[in-house]
């Protein structure tokens, strides 16, 4: 089932749903399975998969020598989304992106997906690795999420890469998109921002999910300004609560946002990460209620990892 279908047949409801990460290489698949068990009391419609690219490290030869070495620390995207779908009977959403893949590799990956009756995605650039100060793209790759949108669109319509292909059969992706409330960092303004995010809209996207945010106004000024630039697909807005003091400043510098001054002062009084804990969990929930009550249409986490903190913040809201 499609997410714009979750959410129509929601009928006003605001829903449940939630990000995992797969496990690290080598570890076992009950791992994912740990972190999900105890939200399912909640009844996620979709779970999203996120997509890890690969890194590169440097092996000493012993002569003097490095080798360098391509290695994917978290591999398993489409194989979680699969076990997902089988042992949940829930939608799962994989994320598709442009890092690492070229055209034919990104048209081979959606054709085991749709073999696979998933038929959502969640398309995205992806980060530079980390030896890039900017995103590159593979030969014959993406640049740009827009150009991922558009093949997708296309296979939705029967088109493939090979021109010879006859009879063709089209997918049926619905495709969703990254929003910023506070501006992607590589954008020059949030007019800028606002005209990609609308040119992919008329490429196919039907749906965007938001980047982390901890000051709901920021959002729904977001809103605001989407809806103003012509923009009607549905926004959901992604959460995720500050546990560790190093959130303070890893969160700002990964994604790119502004954390509130009332929520800094009560973690930087937190004697331990334990009340770090507890104060982002009670941030979320004020920010959970405040959203739900504005009629949004999900309240979707980004886990990270752990769930225990997602599951006292649902406890309290669905």
């Amino acid at each position: 089932m499609k997410i714009i279908e979750h959410l129509a047949s929601a009928n006003g409801k605001t829903l449940f749903s939630f990000e995992v990460l797969p496990p690290l290489k080598g570890e076992n698949i009950e791992s994912l399975y740990n972190i999900i068990d105890p939200l399912m009391e909640f009844k996620p419609p979709f779970i999203d998969v996120t997509y890890h690219r690969e890194e590169y490290v440097f092996k000493d030869r012993g002569n003097g020598l490095l080798e360098k070495r391509s290695i994917r620390k978290r591999p398993g995207t489409v194989g979680i989304c699969a076990a997902i779908m089988y042992r949940y009977k829930v939608d799962a959403v994989p994320h598709i992106i442009c890092g690492g893949f070229n055209r034919e590799e990104t048209e081979n990956a959606l054709v085991d997906l749709d073999y696979l009756g998933i038929d959502n995605v969640l398309v995205l650039r992806g980060d530079p690795i980390r030896s890039e100060i900017y995103f590159k793209p593979e030969p014959d790759g993406h640049a740009y999420a827009i150009d991922l949108v558009k093949q997708v669109d296309a296979m939705n319509h029967g088109i493939y890469l090979e021109e010879s292909i006859g009879d063709t059969h089209p997918t049926d992706f619905c495709i969703g998109i990254a929003g910023y409330p506070e501006k992607h960092f590589e954008a020059p303004n949030m007019k800028s921002d606002l005209h990609w995010l609308r040119k992919k809209v008329e490429s196919g996207a039907e749906y965007l999910v938001t980047q982390m945010f901890y000051d709901n106004s920021k959002y729904f000024e977001f809103v605001k300004q989407v809806r103003e630039a012509g923009i009607e697909v549905p926004i959901i807005p992604g959460l995720k609560p500050i546990a560790t003091k190093k959130h303070l400043n890893l969160l700002p510098h990964r994604f790119n946002i502004d954390l509130p001054d009332d929520l800094v002062n009560e973690v930087n009084q937190c004697e331990d990460n334990k009340a770090v804990r507890e104060v982002g969990i009670e941030w979320c929930i004020h920010q959970s209620r405040e959203l739900m009550d504005a009629g949004v249409p999900v309240l979707h986490y980004y886990t990270m990892g752990k769930s225990d903190n997602v599951y006292r913040i649902a406890r309290e809201l669905f």
